[in-house]
């Protein structure tokens, strides 16, 4: 009896903290598995990934996170036993929901609530793709080296940058499609660092005048001004 006593006192403890909470973005977690341990909410500051908010979990696995969204941008889950396995989503003001396992914390995790993740999913959908054959032309190119093979060699080289030329006109063209979106800037910033910066201008300059001042939509103008200054 005491232990049912004690356990509802720690479930109604729990649900008077969460509601203590406020943010303009609320995020419901359910790890499956997690008896005990912290979970953080974090984002990058600068340059360095601070934590925003935070959850102590004792036997009740789902809890709220939350925090004030200016403008929507990436966020890590963390838990403290595993640290180095995070799980990224991009956060924007509203209600999101992440379910995860805890053996599988990363593998497992589904994230709904957010448009922009949705079109993150759905572009890394894609990408994975492109990934995946340049796997493939990594171990084709070492076999030719290790045979001496130069004339593979050549033509390996020549089809990887046709594939690489391939994903960024798909990065570009994802990033047009949704340039109402702060996935646009973000996958600009992330995936075509290397491109030519033809690219990046086509898309800065397509940005709808809301995501050109949103915290992705500056740092891609910065970062083509940087280039062009350089050059």
């Amino acid at each position: 009896m005491k232990k049912i006593i004690s356990y509802i006192l720690l479930v109604s403890l729990f649900i008077s903290c969460e509601k203590n909470k406020s943010g303009n973005m609320i995020v419901n977690v359910d790890i499956n598995g997690l008896k005990k341990g912290t979970v953080y909410l974090q984002k990058f500051v600068d340059t360095s990934l601070v934590a925003v908010d935070s959850a102590k979990i004792n036997g009740v696995s789902n809890f709220v996170l939350v925090d004030d969204v200016t403008s929507p941008e990436m966020y890590f889950l963390t838990l403290d036993k595993k640290e180095y396995e995070k799980i990224p989503f991009f956060g924007e003001k509203g209600t999101l929901t992440i379910t995860s396992k805890l053996e599988k914390l990363l593998l497992s995790a589904k994230i709904s609530g957010s448009q922009n993740q949705d079109l993150l999913e759905e572009y890394k959908s894609m990408i994975q793709q492109f990934r995946g054959k340049e796997l493939d032309f990594f171990k084709e190119r070492f076999d030719a080296q290790r045979n001496n093979d130069e004339a593979l060699v050549t033509k390996l080289d020549s089809d990887q940058e046709n594939l690489t030329k391939r994903k960024y006109l798909y990065t570009t063209n994802f990033a047009l499609q949704h340039k109402d979106k702060e996935i646009a800037p973000y996958i600009a910033l992330t995936e075509l660092h290397n491109a030519n910066i033809m690219l990046l201008d086509t898309i800065n300059k397509s940005l709808s005048k809301e995501i050109k001042t949103s915290k992705y939509g500056l740092e891609l103008d910065k970062f083509i001004s940087e280039i062009k200054d350089n050059d």
